[in-house]
């Protein structure tokens, strides 16, 4: 199979991606003084970056980005959904030559494959970047905690949008078939 250039943008932004993303996770856990981080708390608070703003926290998450859907129970189903996402998108950025897209897909691809690392590691996803310090009027802004790999995936999806609401609206090419009414 002959695989377009443009393709291997997707799979160098996802090999990124996972690098990034497990490069990160590895030094927060590994500032730990533990042995093994199921010793490390949930909850615990590794720094205070910028005071009431933005912390390093350690947080399991059993469900999806930003913690939706957690219990634990769905470990090797989001697992596998991940991996079968990742090879649909694998595939699809052989089939696109959109940068938006292009770039949309390999950032999912690299956090899908991220937070399914941790999945197979851990039992859970790695989650650190704490932003639930923000508040406005005693309300919580942003009450979840993250980690690289979703917001990579989170980004990949706007893209994937602004994608779509684009081109819709670029004129057909030259010697394109017409659209059928």
């Amino acid at each position: 199979m002959n695989i377009p250039r443009i393709a291997w943008a997707a799979y160098g932004f996802a090999v990124l991606i996972i690098l990034l993303d497990q490069a990160t996770k590895a030094w927060v856990l590994g500032s730990a003084d533990v042995s093994d981080v199921a010793m490390i708390p949930d909850g615990w608070r590794f720094a205070e970056v910028i005071p009431g703003i933005f912390n390093i926290t350690m947080v399991r998450n059993t469900g999806v980005s930003f913690g939706l859907f957690g219990g634990g129970g769905a470990r090797w189903i989001l697992t596998v959904f991940s991996i079968l996402v990742s090879a649909f998108l694998v595939w699809w950025a052989t089939r696109t030559d959109r940068r938006i897209l292009i770039s949309a897909i390999g950032l999912v691809i690299g956090g899908a494959i991220g937070n399914a690392i941790d999945r197979i590691q851990y039992g859970y996803v790695v989650d650190f970047l704490d932003f639930s310090s923000i508040t406005v009027s005693g309300t919580r802004v942003f009450p979840w905690v993250f980690n690289v790999a979703d917001a990579a995936i989170t980004v990949g999806v706007v893209l994937l949008f602004i994608d779509g609401f684009l081109s819709d609206r670029r004129p057909a090419q030259v010697g394109a078939a017409p659209e059928k009414s």
